[in-house]
């Protein structure tokens, strides 16, 4: 397993993982083919601290507007936007910290889908 993650692995590994959060049929074995290679736990930690809290919003609404697939700029832009604000502000920090645990519980059918299309890939 690699132990870091470049710049460059990470966005791929971002991309992979937003396939969760649209509104159609999720193809859980594709994205564990894009992530395999990479800690399972780093993995769960991007899903929840970085992808969900910018994509969970598009299962929210009633009418969902992303239905194939999120654009690729634009999600990690707002990413890296929301990582910076979380690092220069303590209320933030905390405020996505709670968020997070939500959304632990709120998607926990993600990663459990995400697990068991990994331990059937090895």
């Amino acid at each position: 397993m690699e132990t870091s993650i470049s710049k460059q692995e990470r966005a791929d590994i971002r991309w992979a993982l937003s396939d969760a959060f649209v509104d159609n049929e999720v193809d859980y074995a594709a994205i564990v083919k894009q992530v395999k290679k990479f800690d399972m736990n780093k993995i769960k930690n991007i899903l929840y601290s970085e992808v969900a809290p910018i994509c969970h919003s598009n299962l929210e609404s009633i009418l969902p507007t992303i239905w194939l697939c999120f654009n690729r700029e634009e999600l990690e832009s707002d990413i890296e936007k929301m990582l910076d604000a979380r690092k220069k502000s303590f209320l933030r920090r905390q405020l996505d910290t709670l968020l997070i645990k939500w959304l632990q519980h709120r998607y926990k059918y993600i990663w459990l889908e995400i697990a068991k299309h990994y331990e059937s890939s090895q």
